[in-house]
């Protein structure tokens, strides 16, 4: 292997939405999941040249999402360099049935909560109220919300500052759906919550921004 997982550097983390951000996201197409397969056969052989360029082409999403969730650049680049020496030692687990990086932002999410447990420190998941783990009734996703009026008068830097002001839960789910354009479900898998828990934490979580960028309390 050409990359090695002690020298991988990280790169910075970018913009928050894309240009497409609120627009459609592709399904779980064919070529994807033949993508998918041919990874999971990869990483089953311990392919070298498979895991280089898997490391290429995830590293600053990989390393974006654990700086959202961590908020902590240090900290960050420690779990980034640990999740890739879990790919490499648990790849023969990943079976192609879903995206790639959702099975990757599961190792590093793991990695996560299992240092904050150690450390006794909340997880995640802790960090919501129960009483705010009901389900709720969702808006039509296919019509444009007043959040969407509001994020397009907004600039990259206001988006940003406010979502830094989010409880972690919160900023981690509005990551995974508008910047890493994951299905519900695969946040599902992601986050280990059912699917109605992560359609609650993302109805809360557009609301908390739309409070942030308007100035209120997240």
């Amino acid at each position: 292997m050409n990359t090695s997982t002690s020298c991988l550097s990280s790169p910075q983390a970018g913009s928050f939405f894309g240009s497409n951000a609120f627009g459609p996201t592709l399904s779980f197409s064919t070529l994807m999941r033949d993508e998918a397969k041919s990874i999971a056969r990869g990483l089953q052989k311990r392919d070298p040249d498979l895991l280089d360029r898997l490391i290429e082409q995830y590293q600053y999403r990989l390393f974006r999402y654990l700086l959202y969730i961590t908020g902590d650049k240090a900290r960050a680049e420690d779990f980034f360099q640990e999740t890739w020496i879990r790919v490499l030692e648990r790849g023969h687990q990943y079976d192609g049935k879903s995206k790639f990086e959702a099975w990757l932002f599961a190792i590093a999410r793991h990695l996560v909560i299992d240092w904050q447990r150690t450390k006794k420190a909340q997880s995640l998941d802790a960090l919501m109220d129960p009483e705010q783990e009901r389900a709720l009734q969702i808006p039509n996703e296919s019509e444009p919300s007043p959040l969407h009026q509001v994020l397009a008068q907004e600039t990259e830097e206001n988006v940003q500052a406010s979502l830094g002001k989010l409880r972690a839960i919160y900023r981690e789910v509005l990551v995974l759906r508008f910047q890493e354009e994951l299905q519900i479900e695969e946040m599902a898998g992601v986050l280990s919550i059912p699917v109605s828990t992560v359609k609650s934490r993302l109805y809360r979580g557009l609301e908390a921004l739309r409070g942030a960028l308007e100035g209120g309390a997240a």
